[in-house]
C-alpha cells in the first residue's frame, strides 16, 4: 500500500562525518513542501568516531511524537548494518552505499545501492571533500526516490552556505550526482514518497532552546551565568545570538553580560548577585548541573532572590546519559537544596511554550521574589519541532513585582524586608543604589527577622517560614494552568501528564478512542499544583501518571503534594532516552487494564452506561 506523507526516514552515520547538515536539509526540505516532519537526533555524548543516528517522521495528520518502525533506513555506517536492519518494517527499504557488496540476512525489505563512495572518489581529490560530500550524494538520490522537490534543496545549500559561498556550487554538484545516478540506474517505484501541500504554511521548525533563549530576550534578560552542559549549552548560545540583534546600542555595543563560570555553583551565584542586584539573569544546566547548584538555590529561595533557572532534562544518574532524553530530575529540582525548600516549576511541552514560559519565567522571579525552574528536556530543547509561530505583544510591560523606589523609601517610617504587609506572604525588596540612607538590608541564609536581622529565636524562625509556605501557595494565581481535555463519553479514567510526552499522549489517545476507549487527559504545566489537578484526580476510579523516568516521580509529587490515595494512581514509565511513542504509551495502557481488574471493570462500567 502507498504511503504519502506518512512514512518514518532514519539515518545511520559515524559522529563527525558531516552528516547532520545533509539530515537536517532533508527534514527541512519536506516541511518546506508543506508536510509536517519531526526529526530526532540520535548522537553520541563523544567527539567523533562512534554511531549516531537521525530520525525523521514525516506525518499528513501532524503527529509529532517518534513513531516505532522504520520505513526507509539510509545505513552509511557499517558497524550498525545488522542492528539497524531489525527497525525496517517488512516491505520497507535499506538504502546502503554499495561501493563494497555486503550481504543482508532479511528477505522481507527491499535493498536499494547507491556506491555514493565510488561517485565522490571519481569526482573530488579532496579525502575531506569525499566524505562529507557523500552524505550530499545520498541527499540527491534520496530526493529523487521519495519525490523531493529539488529546487527546494538547492535554496537551503544557498542559505547554508551563505556566508560561505565558494561551498555552493561543489554541494550542489554533488547533490546532482546523486540526483543523476538515481534517475539513470534505480527503480524509481517505491511505495513511500512526498507530496506537495499546504500544511505547514504558517508553521516554523525551531529547537526549543532556541526558542527559550529568544524568551530570554524578550523577557527582559540581560545577564546569564553559565557553564556549558549538554543539554543546555545551545540555550545560552542562542540567548548570545539574539542579544548581539536585539540588545545592541547607538554605540553598537551589545547590552547584555554573558559569563562562561568555572563550574555551575559559579553560574548560579553570578545569576543570584545579578538579580539581588536589580537584572534580570538567568542560568541554564541540565541534571548534574542542578545537583551542584542546590546550595545556591537554597540562598535564593531563603533569602528571596529571584532567579530563572532553565534545566534541559537528560538521563541520569549521576552522568547517565548525557545526549539522551529524561523528565528525570521532577524531584530533585523541586524540592531542590536542604531543609524544607519547594521551587516554582515549569512544564513546556513543545518550544512555542518554551519561549513563552521562558519570557514569562522573569516576571514571576520578579513578583515572587524566589527561584523559578523551567523544566524542559533534551527532545525538545535540541530537536527541531513544528510549531505556531512565536507571538510577542509590544505593548507588554515588565512586572518587577514588589520593589521600592526613591520616593516610596522616603515616604516609609517603618520598612523591613520580610515584613508580610500585603498577607500574600510577599515582602517589598529594595535594589542597591536606590537610596542614600534608606532600604539597605543584610542578606543571609541564616534564620533572620523580618527586618533582615539575625536572630536564633525558633519562633520567628517559624514565622518567616510559614510566611514563605503563604507565598508559595498564593504563587498559583500567577502560574500556568493545568490544560483539561475530556473524552466524548464519560469515563472514570483520566491520564495526567506533562512536557514532551504531550504529543505521544495525544496521538496515544486518538488511537485509544477509535479502539473505543474513553480517557479524560489532563497536562500539568506547572508546579505547585492547583485544585484543578487535585479534583481531577478525586472525579475519577483510576489515574494513570504518564512519564519518562524509572522511580514515578510525578506521580510521588502529585501524592505527597495533595495527600492522595496512591492505590488508585498508576505509572506508565519510560526511560531508555528515547522520546516515548504513542505505540508504547498503547501497549502500556492496555497491559494495566489486563492487569487491574477493578481498571477493566471501571472502564466497562462507565463506557455502558454512556
Amino acid at each position: 500500500m502507498s504511503k504519502v506523507n506518512d512514512f518514518v526516514v532514519k539515518f545511520a552515520n559515524v559522529n563527525g562525518s558531516g552528516s547532520a547538515s545533509a539530515n537536517l536539509m532533508f527534514a527541512k526540505s519536506i516541511f518546506r513542501m508543506g508536510v509536517p516532519v519531526t526529526p530526532k537526533n540520535i548522537f553520541p555524548s563523544n567527539i567523533q568516531g562512534l554511531p549516531t543516528w537521525f530520525e525523521v517522521r514525516i506525518s499528513k495528520d501532524g503527529y509529532a511524537a517518534r513513531r516505532d518502525g522504520i520505513d526507509c533506513f539510509i545505513t552509511l555506517n557499517p558497524q550498525t548494518y545488522q542492528s539497524d536492519m531489525k527497525e525496517i518494517l517488512p516491505g520497507g527499504y535499506l538504502i546502503y552505499d554499495n561501493t563494497m557488496e555486503r550481504k543482508f540476512p532479511r528477505k522481507n525489505i527491499n535493498y536499494i545501492g547507491i556506491p555514493m563512495a565510488k561517485i565522490c572518489s571519481d569526482n573530488y581529490e579532496d579525502p575531506r571533500q569525499r566524505q562529507l560530500f557523500k552524505n550530499i550524494v545520498c541527499l540527491g538520490a534520496l530526493a529523487v526516490l521519495l519525490k523531493i522537490d529539488i529546487k527546494i534543496i538547492e535554496n537551503l545549500i544557498k542559505e547554508d552556505f551563505e556566508k560561505k559561498p565558494k561551498l555552493i556550487p561543489p554541494n550542489i554538484q554533488a547533490l546532482h550526482l546523486g540526483i543523476d545516478y538515481a534517475k539513470n540506474n534505480l527503480d524509481l517505484n517505491l511505495d513511500i514518497s512526498v507530496k506537495k501541500v499546504r500544511t505547514t504554511k504558517k508553521k516554523i521548525l525551531i529547537q526549543g532552546n532556541e526558542a527559550a533563549g529568544l524568551g530570554c530576550v524578550y523577557g527582559g534578560a540581560t545577564v546569564a551565568g553559565w557553564y556549558p552542559i549538554t543539554p543546555s549549552t545551545s540555550l545560552v548560545e542562542a540567548f548570545q545570538k539574539y542579544v548581539n540583534i536585539f540588545r545592541v546600542n547607538d554605540e553598537n555595543k551589545v547590552n547584555a553580560g554573558i559569563v562562561q563560570a568555572e563550574d555551575e555553583l559559579s553560574a548560579v551565584g553570578m545569576a543570584i548577585g545579578a538579580n539581588w542586584n536589580g537584572a534580570r539573569a538567568f542560568t541554564a544546566t541540565s541534571g548534574p548541573g542542578v545537583s551542584l547548584m542546590s546550595e545556591f538555590l537554597g540562598l535564593a529561595y531563603f533569602a528571596e532572590i529571584p532567579l530563572v533557572l532553565f534545566n534541559i532534562q537528560r538521563g541520569g544518574p549521576s552522568t547517565g546519559m548525557p545526549t539522551r532524553t529524561q523528565q528525570s530530575d521532577i524531584l530533585s529540582c523541586a524540592y531542590a537544596s536542604h531543609g524544607d525548600t519547594k521551587h516554582i516549576l515549569l512544564f513546556p511541552s513543545d518550544p512555542k511554550e518554551c519561549f513563552e514560559m521562558a519570557a514569562q519565567s522573569f516576571d514571576l522571579a520578579d513578583i515572587l521574589q524566589t527561584p523559578i525552574i523551567v523544566m524542559s528536556d533534551l527532545d525538545i530543547g535540541m530537536n527541531d519541532w513544528v510549531v505556531d509561530p512565536l507571538k510577542w505583544d509590544d505593548k507588554t510591560k515588565y512586572n518587577r513585582g514588589k520593589v521600592l523606589n526613591k520616593k516610596d523609601l522616603d515616604d516609609l517610617v517603618n520598612w523591613g524586608r520580610y515584613l508580610d504587609v500585603d498577607g500574600d506572604g510577599i515582602p517589598y525588596r529594595t535594589l542597591p543604589g536606590t537610596h542614600e540612607t534608606k532600604g539597605s538590608y543584610f542578606t543571609r541564609g541564616t534564620s533572620h527577622d523580618a527586618f533582615a536581622g539575625y536572630t536564633e529565636d525558633g519562633r520567628i524562625n517559624a514565622d518567616n517560614m510559614m510566611r514563605i509556605t503563604k507565598k508559595f501557595r498564593k504563587s498559583l494565581k500567577y502560574l500556568p494552568r493545568s490544560i483539561r481535555k475530556k473524552a466524548k463519553q464519560e469515563t472514570s479514567i483520566g491520564i495526567i501528564y506533562f512536557g514532551s510526552t504531550a504529543c505521544a499522549i495525544d496521538e496515544a489517545n486518538d488511537i485509544l478512542e477509535s479502539q473505543g476507549h474513553n480517557i479524560d487527559l489532563l497536562r500539568i504545566r506547572s508546579f505547585p499544583f492547583g485544585r484543578g489537578i487535585s479534583s481531577f484526580i478525586d472525579e475519577h476510579d483510576h489515574i494513570i501518571v504518564m512519564e519518562q523516568n524509572r522511580d514515578a516521580q510525578m506521580r510521588s509529587l502529585l501524592i505527597n503534594e495533595l495527600n492522595k490515595n496512591c492505590s488508585n494512581i498508576h505509572s506508565i514509565l519510560n526511560f531508555d532516552g528515547s522520546p516515548v511513542t504513542a505505540d508504547f504509551i498503547v501497549k502500556e495502557y492496555l497491559n494495566l487494564l489486563k492487569k487491574n481488574e477493578s481498571m477493566l471493570k471501571a472502564s466497562k462500567k462507565k463506557k455502558t452506561a454512556a
